[in-house]
């Protein structure tokens, strides 16, 4: 192999963003070529600023609590580090999440701020993991609920049946709660991962039950972080109505608390980059299904999608400001 050949893995993720790139432009291609795209920016440009800004200022809240969702968890680990600091993190994880083909360099950036003040990657990895573990319970959980209400309004519409959702709910919590308030069986199923290297191994294992067990011991933070979780999942349905709103479009936010929590568990799904057709289709199938027009959902994800991806850049400022900090040092 020449030493600028790309390594096997380099080449599998090349072969992956390829695939994701193919998808989202094929999705997109397909529903740009069933609308009048000239009409489609004249609805654009008639959008109201003023609710634009006020789409804005609701998702400047939901990063808020975001952050103070993440800072219970650190905080039930005795772990400090100044609000500041953290929200400052979630800026650029924000920036690298909506810029960078996968949300994974987000949490790399917001482990990597915390694992000093932990003490430990394992330590802050855990923290990580158990944001994102609640937030994706309470999206679960909003979703099933918004797709309980469209199943008696919007008879056959829901993209998926609310049942799975609420299974999947139960079955999330079935399985996180002895990971949490019994984590000594998990240290014993991840016991025989030991035999590739038994001291690093075992103690990255001890680290994150020990983490867990800690957690276990703080049920008030575990409820307050699923209660913000939920909060955020619910104001970003109110972040898609406002911007539904501003765009003129003839939307409840009954329809919306169906759609958009449904669109972002369909959009965890690793075959697009940020999300790019899955999601537009995804409104789109469900607005045929209520009785709007394709133009509406792809008009409303669009510049939904670009009021989020605009105030991430703050998170770019962010970085740089910090990498220029530590050149003055």
């Amino acid at each position: 192999m020449s030493p600028d050949s790309p390594t096997p893995s380099a080449a599998r993720g090349y072969v992956l963003l390829a695939f994701k790139l193919s998808v989202s432009l094929a999705l997109l291609v397909l529903l740009f070529s069933r609308v009048d795209v000239a009409q489609l920016w004249v609805s654009a440009r008639r959008a109201s600023i003023l609710w634009l800004a006020v789409g804005l200022a609701l998702y400047t809240l939901n990063m808020l609590v975001s952050t103070w969702r993440w800072g219970v968890l650190l905080d039930a680990q005795h772990v400090r580090v100044p609000g500041r600091r953290l929200f400052g993190s979630f800026l650029i994880a924000s920036f690298f999440n909506n810029f960078l083909p996968s949300n994974i360099g987000g949490d790399v950036i917001r482990i990597g701020d915390t694992a000093s003040a932990a003490g430990s990657k394992t330590l802050a990895t855990t923290i990580v993991l158990m944001d994102r573990g609640l937030g994706l319970l309470a999206l679960v959980l909003v979703a099933a609920l918004g797709g309980s209400y469209a199943g008696a309004v919007h008879p056959l519409s829901v993209p998926i049946l609310p049942m799975w959702l609420w299974i999947s709910f139960v079955a999330g919590a079935a399985l996180a709660a002895p990971a949490v308030f019994a984590p000594a069986w998990l240290g014993r199923v991840l016991q025989p991962l030991t035999v590739f290297h038994p001291e690093w191994v075992g103690g990255r294992i001890e680290k994150l039950t020990g983490g867990l067990a800690r957690f276990g011991q703080r049920p008030g933070a575990l409820a307050a972080c699923f209660s913000g979780a939920v909060f955020v999942q619910t104001t970003m349905v109110v972040f898609y109505f406002t911007v539904a709103y501003a765009l003129h479009l003839d939307l409840t936010l009954a329809d919306l608390a169906v759609i958009v929590p449904i669109s972002f568990v369909v959009q965890m799904l690793p075959v697009s980059v940020s999300g790019f057709g899955v999601r537009e289709a995804t409104f789109s199938f469900y607005f045929s299904r209520i009785g709007h027009p394709i133009e509406s959902a792809i008009l409303m994800s669009l510049v939904a999608q670009a009021l989020i991806m605009l105030f991430s850049l703050l998170g770019a400022v962010e970085y740089v400001s910090r990498a220029h900090a530590r050149t003055q040092v």
